[in-house]
């Protein structure tokens, strides 16, 4: 697929240090990639959607409830998931009602990654490592911290995680349905980078498309893409009715470069496929 190819390469003209992409198939063949796969990188927030994933693990094991209080008084898993607690972006400050708007919070995320130690009796990277990390050969990626932010992996291994995303086998893929829809739907909010969204969709992990403009996905991405980017300059999305996924790594945090870039490369690459 040389237009695919093409597509993917463009990762090299960025504005940055080092850069990696790949695109994989819904039935996991990766299709094209460019950059340095085996590199290790910093994922930022991109780390989110992978705790979430341990996270389903976790429900599905019966350590935990999406509905079990957690957080804020009236607050629970899912809402943390969710970004819906109410809790500050960066402090465990309540800031709203659960489930009456929708506030980016790392804060949440750890309270998240607390819970999920707490009823499992093992810290959360460890937990992480050996629901995920481990069962998918994702052997350079590793949690040094926060469950928000605090991940690092390389290419090569995201391009194993996003497969699983599109044919999970460590979850039922109703699971991961339910996780992947919108949670709390109709609530506002701000998407960092981007602007107030209304509303600010989001699954149960993971950034919902819908209908959001402006984003940092394609304008002809589907409203069910799902996935997440991160400050570090990061990014990765599903698109089921794309049938594919992107994986995109830097070393250039986040800033009008990527703003600039990124639609245009989605649009490149769905348009390739």
């Amino acid at each position: 697929m040389p237009e695919l190819r093409s597509a993917v390469g463009d990762v090299l003209d960025w504005p940055v240090d080092h850069a990696a992409a790949a695109v994989v198939a819904a039935d996991g063949t990766v299709l094209a990639t460019a950059g340095e796969q085996d590199r290790v990188f910093r994922l930022a927030s991109v780390t989110k959607p992978l705790a979430a994933y341990a996270v389903l693990i976790a429900v599905e094991e019966g350590a935990v409830e999406w509905d079990m209080p957690a957080g804020p008084d009236g607050s629970t898993l899912r809402h943390l998931a969710a970004h819906a607690s109410g809790l500050a972006p960066a402090e465990r400050v309540v800031q709203a009602a659960p489930g009456t708007r929708r506030i980016y919070s790392n804060a949440g995320f750890d309270v998240l990654g607390e819970t999920i130690a707490a009823a499992t009796g093992m810290p959360f990277a460890e937990y992480l490592h050996e629901a995920v990390f481990e069962p998918l050969g994702m052997t350079a990626s590793r949690l040094d911290g926060s469950p928000a932010a605090d991940a690092v992996s390389s290419c090569a291994d995201l391009t194993r995680y996003v497969a699983e995303l599109q044919d999970p086998t460590l979850v039922h893929p109703d699971t991961l349905a339910e996780a992947t829809e919108v949670a709390f739907p109709g609530i506002d909010g701000i998407l960092p980078g981007f602007g107030r969204q209304r509303p600010n969709d989001w699954g149960l992990g993971w950034e919902i498309r819908d209908g959001k403009s402006p984003h940092w996905t394609g304008a002809s991405s589907s409203p069910r893409t799902f996935g997440h980017f991160g400050v570090t300059g990061t990014f990765l999305w599903v698109d089921p009715e794309a049938g594919a996924a992107c994986v995109a790594l830097t070393d250039r945090d986040f800033g009008p470069w990527a703003i600039e870039a990124w639609p245009p490369f989605t649009e490149k690459v769905l348009a390739a496929l």
